[in-house]
């Protein structure tokens, strides 16, 4: 896709130089969680532009402190989470971990996220010694083009240069931590009839550290990134277009196999079904070199509203 170059009042032409090391290391602090007690855990919140709490921030950070809780002989394999109250993010959020089971090859832990004595997220996880299995297979790798090839999604907002919706968050044009690259990427704000599937790529913008969960955790918090997108586009409607009250509700995910969120990895996503202001998205993410290393379904509230109401 072409991209046009941006008005010269855009964002884009005031945004400050981005350090991509800096903003990796940021996001791998905002995972790792400060160690209350055994099974205590407080994360920081950060700002992306939403009105509330990314709910991928919740997801990884929920993940990180069930993960450090569990050895690390035991990977986990699936989660499964609710979004119960929209989070506040200019406050901390405590993760509080109930040791649910230890058994001879699975480990189960819960864990409640809470904000001033609220829940606003439950998740349970599940753990798995590694062991042979006595079959293997998986789903073929759709063909996409080279990640190489593709402009970022964030050029691609800031590319809107006047454009952009008049009071849109102006971190909505920053460069993020994590690099997405939609292949075929629709018009942001007059996006076309077409069917309910995307292709995207995604990667850390620089090396991340040796350790399988924070790789978890970081594509947890990746995958809720535009996934309810593919609910949007049999009906020519965009986030930014301001129509829409759009929420998480529930969030599942399987890991299948090892993986490096700093190496090119593709989410491929669909919607089978749209109704009762509900919207079920579903994501297979795939190595470059062609592993299916997890799975993801979502269902999320997408409520059209008038143009110009407030979605906060």
């Amino acid at each position: 896709m072409t991209v046009p170059d941006p008005a010269p009042d855009s964002a884009s032409a005031l945004a400050p130089p981005v350090d991509p090391a800096r903003l990796v290391a940021d996001l791998v602090t905002l995972l790792r969680l400060e160690q209350i007690d055994a099974d205590r855990f407080i994360g920081q919140s950060e700002d992306i532009g939403t009105p509330r709490v990314f709910g991928g921030q919740v997801l990884g950070q929920s993940l990180m402190a069930a993960c450090r809780t569990v050895g690390a002989d035991r990977p986990v394999h699936s989660l499964h989470a609710y979004f119960l109250l929209p989070g506040d993010k200019n406050e901390s959020i405590e993760y509080l971990v109930d040791r649910v089971r230890d058994g001879r090859s699975f480990t189960t832990r819960r864990v409640v996220a809470q904000q001033k004595g609220r829940t606003i997220f439950t998740m349970m996880a599940s753990f798995q010694t590694v062991e042979p299995g006595a079959f293997s297979h998986q789903l073929t790798m759709p063909e996409a083009p080279a990640p190489e090839t593709l402009v970022s999604d964030a050029e691609l907002r800031r590319a809107l240069g006047n454009r952009a919706p008049a009071g849109m968050n102006d971190k909505f044009l920053l460069e993020r931590p994590i690099e997405f690259r939609t292949v075929d990427a629709p018009d942001l704000l007059t996006p076309e009839l077409r069917p309910a599937e995307a292709l995207v790529w995604m990667r850390a913008l620089t090396e991340l550290p040796d350790d399988p969960a924070l790789h978890c955790a970081l594509l947890a918090y990746a995958s809720d990134h535009g996934l309810l997108r593919a609910a949007l586009l049999p009906h020519g409607l965009s986030f930014m277009q301001g129509r829409l009250r759009p929420a998480s509700l529930d969030h599942a995910m399987w890991f299948h196999r090892d993986f490096r969120l700093d190496d090119w990895l593709l989410y491929a996503i669909d919607s089978p079904s749209g109704g009762g202001a509900r919207g079920l998205c579903r994501g297979e993410i795939f190595s470059r070199d062609g592993r299916l290393v997890a799975s993801v379904a979502q269902e999320g509230m997408l409520r059209v509203v008038d143009a110009g109401t407030p979605v906060g």
